[in-house]
């Protein structure tokens, strides 16, 4: 075995490396997620939510029209530090340049308007919410999109085939295939309908030409599905579609052509009305094989017409249901978009309060501070930051209690499950969470299996789905497997057509395998195979666990359900008077201290030029000196007391991101939990074992 020592970057000490494997990729930021999540709010994210609401009209359409040109966030009133201390909301006032144009007299107006002051996130990731430190918890829920389910019929027992259409926001559509062949379709969970009627609703009129769009594929004798469908329509063409389809949805209206064309057209062509999300046609286009542009965010004919498509082709045989617990069907709402889906409730309320205003003033003395009323906005940012599920007191008892929490992945929360409905199969270890979401890592109370942790290289990428980093496997010229240095990173749905080789392969100094056999999986698949098959290699043993896991030594020896305990306890420890740092680590002890953010950490390189117990300056390279500013002895949120200590002296030269001062739990720039103590261990014949350490 070889040793290497390892010159720790950014902590102090020097570590002996016994490690079998290299590091082939460092590991990345471990609060990323939520950084950039809520730098693509503040980039993206508003941004569209005034494209949305914008241009406000009156009722009439005809007198004024309200646009909203830009936003910019400004400097907050008050530091991090004093809104601590005075029990404030660190935040930034928000203000937008609104443009106010009378149609009438062709007059525009421009101003910039207050909208409230803004909850800001820290460098650590964390909110100061009334002086207290919040985390917004990343939400993992169903993705928009289409999926298909299979039932079994309990009459014939034939196997038959739902679909369900589930959009961002708007109206459901639940497909269902009947014993008789027959197609239908609920809107929004209302009364059934033939899915032709639908059809023909959207235009496509005559049997015929309903017919056509199916023809090569509705090709069974015994089961004709859209032959069936048409002879139980009660529609002939595309008005009468209309009108039946509105007698459904509004089953005490007066039905006219028109108010159905209105309601079909606003229920799934308006983009206010329904948006599937870039995500939901991502996931449309890949499924159902469509060349939709992303800009496409409501509904197409195409779309309906093809999901009916589908369900005949799986009826007949052709292809497999869909895994709902699949993480290439469920997705993560990082701290942005769940502020934007908050901040959207706020702006519609404050839209309505803008027309009504819009009616009662004179147009010729209108201005945008007279019409728009903030309040709104400002409560709903203040219900979500004070009252959400997701928005947590943040856990601090020591510095990986903070970066678990920050890392948690929750299926609870509004538009998730609820603990007492989320059956096994949700909370169940799922093959595609392979270096996306730990296995170990979940509580063992009711929320088992519904709240997990990112694993250690996990990302989520723009759409939302996590990804994980492999090597890519090439072929040389004598046709044999080689591991590149090329890191890919792939989603679940893009693994799983992949054939990945684990990170303990045995290689040889050019990165070729050493054995003729190798440890691979493919999909749900484990098993040995040649390394001619391999597509990908892991980059870390350590990469299927979260953090808090992969600080255990020896975990592969570990009993299971002791890791679970052992990491979900570490965040337990209470920190000790003199922290002292593992003697045997794993490695990742100084980037688990460093990320949490509760360390003093070098913004640029220099020389130390003064210490003392609350403060550190250093000359920079560039020639500023800067002041880092320890804190001493404060409350943390779980009553732990935590406490800044300089670990530089006068004239060391400092490089970008080493540690200046150590923090509560931390020694000498590592996570330092417990103590090292001497244990005198003796097994008897396995009698012990589950007693034993």
């Amino acid at each position: 075995m070889s040793v290497t020592l390892d010159r720790v970057p950014a902590s102090v000490r020097a570590r002996r490396n016994f490690a079998s494997l290299p590091e082939v990729l460092p590991l990345p930021n471990l609060i990323q997620t939520q950084i950039d999540s809520f730098k693509w709010f503040c980039d993206e994210g508003l941004g569209e939510l005034f494209a949305e609401i914008s241009p406000i009209q009156d009722f009439t359409g005809k007198n004024l029209d309200l646009k909203f040109i830009s936003s910019e966030f400004r400097e907050p009133k008050y530091s991090e530090e004093e809104c601590r201390t005075k029990d404030l909301t660190f935040s930034k006032p928000l203000w937008a340049r609104v443009e106010l144009v009378n149609k009438e007299t062709g007059e525009v107006t421009e101003q910039d308007v207050f909208l409230g002051d803004f909850p800001w996130m820290t460098d650590k990731g964390t909110f100061v919410i009334n002086g207290a430190e919040r985390v917004v918890v990343s939400q993992l829920v169903r993705s928009p999109g289409v999926y298909f389910t299979a039932v079994d019929d309990p009459t014939t027992g034939r196997r038959l085939f739902y679909g369900k259409l589930i959009p961002n926001r708007g109206a459901w559509l639940e497909f269902e295939t009947s014993n008789k062949d027959v197609i239908s379709v609920k809107v929004d969970r209302k009364r059934k309908l033939t899915v032709t009627t639908l059809l023909r609703a959207i235009g496509y009129s005559s049997n015929e030409e309903i017919a056509a769009l199916f023809t090569n594929l509705d090709a069974d004798p015994e089961h004709q599905y859209i032959a069936s469908t048409l002879d139980k329509d009660p529609t002939t063409n595309t008005n009468e579609g209309l009108v039946e389809v509105y007698k459904r949805l509004r089953p005490g209206d007066p039905p006219t052509i028109d108010n159905a064309r209105s309601l079909v057209q606003s229920l799934f062509f308006n983009f206010r009305r329904y948006d599937l999300a870039k995500v939901g046609r991502y996931k449309l286009n890949r499924k159902l094989g469509l060349d939709q542009p992303m800009t496409q965010r409501t509904l197409t004919n195409e779309d309906l017409v093809r999901i009916v498509a589908r369900i005949v082709e799986l009826n007949n045989g052709k292809g497999s249901p869909d895994d709902i617990d699949h993480l290439g069907n469920r997705r993560v709402r990082a701290v942005g978009e769940l502020i934007q889906s908050q901040f959207r409730v706020g702006l519609l309320r404050m839209e309505r309060v803008v027309r009504e205003r819009m009616s009662i003033v004179e147009p010729e003395k209108a201005t945008p501070k007279e019409l728009i009323n903030i309040r709104p906005v400002v409560a709903a940012i203040k219900e979500f930051f004070g009252g959400s599920q997701l928005s947590q007191f943040m856990q601090q008892t020591n510095p990986l209690d903070e970066l678990t929490h920050k890392r948690r992945l929750s299926a609870l929360g509004p538009g998730g499950l609820s603990r007492e409905r989320a059956g096994f199969d949700v909370r169940d270890v799922h093959f595609s969470h392979y270096g996306r979401i730990c296995p170990i890592e979940t509580p063992e109370g009711p929320n088992i299996g519904l709240i997990g942790s990112l694993a250690t290289y996990g990302r989520v990428n723009p759409y939302g789905f996590i990804e994980s980093p492999y090597r890519r496997v090439a072929r040389d010229d004598k046709d044999r497997s080689y591991v590149t240095d090329e890191i890919v990173y792939l989603t679940a749905d893009e693994q799983e057509l992949a054939t990945v080789v684990q990170a303990n392969a045995r290689l040889d100094d050019k990165g070729r395998f050493m054995d003729e056999r190798v440890q691979v999986h493919r999909g749900a698949e484990y098993h040995e195979a040649s390394p001619m098959t391999a597509d990908f290699m892991d980059v870390s043993p350590k990469q299927i666990v979260s953090v808090s896991a992969a600080l255990i030594p020896f975990l592969e020896h570990d009993d299971a359900n002791r890791a679970l305990m052992g990491s979900n306890m570490q965040r337990q420890a209470v920190p000790v008077v003199r922290p002292e740092a593992p003697i045997i680590g794993t490695g990742i002890e100084y980037r688990a201290a460093r990320d949490s953010g509760q360390v003093v950490v070098a913004r640029a390189p220099g020389v130390v030029r003064s210490v003392s117990a609350t403060e550190i300056w250093v000359e920079e390279d560039a020639g500023d000196a800067f002041r880092y500013r320890l804190q001493k002895f404060v409350r943390t949120n779980q009553g732990t007391c935590f406490n800044q200590r300089p670990i530089v002296a006068v004239g060391d030269r400092v490089e970008e991101a080493q540690i200046l001062a150590d923090s509560y739990s931390t020694d000498e720039g590592e996570l330092a939990l417990g103590q090292n103590i001497l244990v005198a261990f003796m097994p008897w014949e396995g009698g012990n074992y589950e007693d034993a350490i």
